[in-house]
């Protein structure tokens, strides 16, 4: 896969090493001189291409008719709009990724925009600072659909509503699945007759909106 970042900053170029490592083709373009040294000296010299990426001109000679996907991850949203819409509607590239800095301008980081997915950072961070503070010891372990819903681990404490009930009683959130129980070690397939104990770690699946009421079946009932 060939891969155009445009924006060379910490994101930019961490991203680039990551897929180098996973062996794509990458190419990551900057205008900042600073920026441009830094990354001759992380990246091999066909991975960069000086210039500025919201011109046609620069795109081009970093390949883009030739790119599977375009990442816009500069720190100026006007300049990923503008990248998105010329590799989506001038060049026709199949995936577009962008950088939102302001959540203000989120809204605009749409398909018609040209854009596929848009990593809103900020608002990402609030979101998740919020959550992991009204979940207690619930621990997301993996993000999946944009966030929407989660991998979560949590182990039921002695004073939980959930011990002692069999999973089919438990009246988990309609979007919340149990992948797994561990139990002193050994694995345990959450089947409805299965009895809930203390110290029993479970994994789930739960949409991000249900993620509190889980946390309050197998969190301390006095906390809630």
């Amino acid at each position: 896969m060939f891969v155009i970042i445009v924006g060379g900053g910490k994101t930019g170029s961490n991203a680039a090493e990551l897929l180098l490592k996973e062996k794509h083709r990458v190419v990551v373009v900057d205008h900042r001189l600073e920026i441009i040294e830094r990354l001759r000296q992380e990246l091999p010299p066909e991975c960069v291409v000086e210039g500025d990426g919201s011109l046609p001109s620069v795109l081009e000679q970093a390949g883009v008719s030739e790119a599977n996907v375009v990442a816009a991850v500069t720190g100026e949203d006007e300049a990923n709009l503008v990248v998105c819409m010329l590799a989506r509607f001038e060049y026709s590239v199949p995936r577009i990724i962008a950088r939102v800095n302001n959540p203000k301008n989120a809204w605009l980081f749409t398909a018609e925009m040209g854009v596929d997915v848009a990593l809103n950072e900020p608002d990402m961070m609030a979101h998740l600072v919020a959550e992991e503070m009204s979940l207690g010891d619930m621990m997301t372990l993996l993000k999946l659909r944009k966030g929407q819903y989660a991998i979560v681990e949590e182990k039921v404490h002695p004073m939980a509503l959930a011990v002692g009930k069999a999973i089919r009683d438990l009246m988990l959130p309609p979007q919340c699945v149990l992948a797994a129980i561990i139990r002193k070690g050994e694995l345990i397939i959450p089947k409805g007759d299965v009895t809930l104990q203390p110290a029993d770690e479970i994994l789930a699946v739960v949409h991000s909106s249900e993620a509190a009421t889980l946390a309050s079946l197998l969190g301390p009932a006095l906390a809630h």
